[in-house]
């Protein structure tokens, strides 16, 4: 049965909801990327040692962060932001701080996704 009015318009009321969703997941992870690389020098500043090793991960993972940001639009992409989320976790062996940030992360990266369940259904 067709719609005499045209086509129905999408669910959350956007013009395109996968750019929006798309826009949400990787303005998560620059803003991710970003707080990791300020947070390096006050870490070992203030929160004592950050080895080399320690500045290399929280480097790589802003990196990755970077990276994954600009492929969201590939399918894989919301997995590979909650394993990155789960690598930031890990860090927390090198320094707790990067554990704490890990989980606020990962409760970031989870509201994304739970909006882009809701929006994309």
């Amino acid at each position: 049965m067709s719609d005499p009015d045209g086509p129905t318009p999408p669910r959350s009321g956007l013009r395109n909801p996968k750019a929006a969703v798309r826009g949400l997941g990787a303005g998560a992870l620059v803003l991710e990327a970003i707080v990791l690389l300020l947070a390096i020098q006050p870490i070992r500043v203030l929160g004592g040692d950050l080895s080399g090793w320690g500045v290399a991960a929280v480097i790589v993972l802003a990196v990755l962060a970077i990276l994954l940001a600009g492929m969201m639009g590939r399918p894989w992409a919301w997995v590979a932001g909650a394993v990155l989320q789960a690598l930031l976790i890990a860090c927390g062996l090198l320094h707790w701080s990067l554990a704490v940030l890990g989980v606020i992360f990962a409760g970031v990266w989870g509201y994304a996704a739970y909006v882009r369940r809701t929006i994309l259904g």
